[in-house]
C-alpha cells in the first residue's frame, strides 16, 4: 500500500482515538510509519536525500519503542503494510502534518493523566514524534534542493 493511503489511514484512526490507550496506540503507528517510509526512501529514494531518509527512519524507530512500551496492545502494525512511495513530496509532507497532529494529541492525554508513569511516557513520545517531525522537515529541505538546485 502507498504511504500516503497509510498515513491517511493513521489520521483517520488518531480522529477516532478517544481513549487514552487508543491514542498512544495511534502515536507508535504514526512513528513505526515514519520508521517505513524513512527505511523505504534510504533504499530507493533520491541519492542526495538517502542519508536524511535513514535518519528519519532512526527517529521513527527510537519513537515506535519509546512508544511501544506504553502500547498494552499492539494490534496489528500498519507500517508493515507499506509497499511504495509513490510521491515522497505528498508522504512526507502528510506525515510531518500527521506528527504534529499526535503532538498535539499527546498533550491532551498528558494533561489530563492521572498517572506519574503515563505522564512522563507521554512526554518522552511527544518528544519522539518532535523529533521525527524535525527529520521529516530536513528530508523535505532535502527534496526541495534536489528539484530546485541550490545547497541545503
Amino acid at each position: 500500500m502507498d504511504a500516503v493511503r497509510l498515513i491517511e489511514a493513521t489520521r483517520l484512526a488518531l480522529a477516532g482515538a478517544s481513549a487514552t490507550q487508543d491514542i498512544v496506540t495511534e502515536a507508535w503507528q504514526t512513528q513505526a510509519l515514519a520508521e517505513a517510509v524513512g527505511s523505504r526512501l534510504a533504499v530507493q529514494g533520491p541519492f542526495e536525500a538517502r542519508a536524511a531518509a535513514r535518519s528519519l527512519s532512526e527517529a521513527g524507530g527510537k519513537g515506535s519503542v519509546a512508544l511501544h512500551r506504553l502500547t498494552l496492545r499492539a494490534g496489528a502494525l500498519r507500517a508493515a503494510q507499506l509497499t511504495e512511495v509513490r510521491d515522497p513530496w505528498a508522504a512526507l509532507s502528510d506525515l510531518g502534518e500527521l506528527l504534529g497532529e499526535v503532538g498535539i494529541a499527546l498533550v491532551g492525554v498528558a494533561g489530563a493523566c492521572e498517572e506519574d508513569g503515563v505522564y512522563w511516557q507521554c512526554i518522552e513520545a511527544i518528544d519522539a514524534a518532535d523529533e521525527t517531525s524535525d527529520r521529516v522537515a530536513g528530508l523535505l529541505r532535502r527534496l526541495a534542493v534536489r528539484e530546485h538546485g541550490g545547497a541545503a
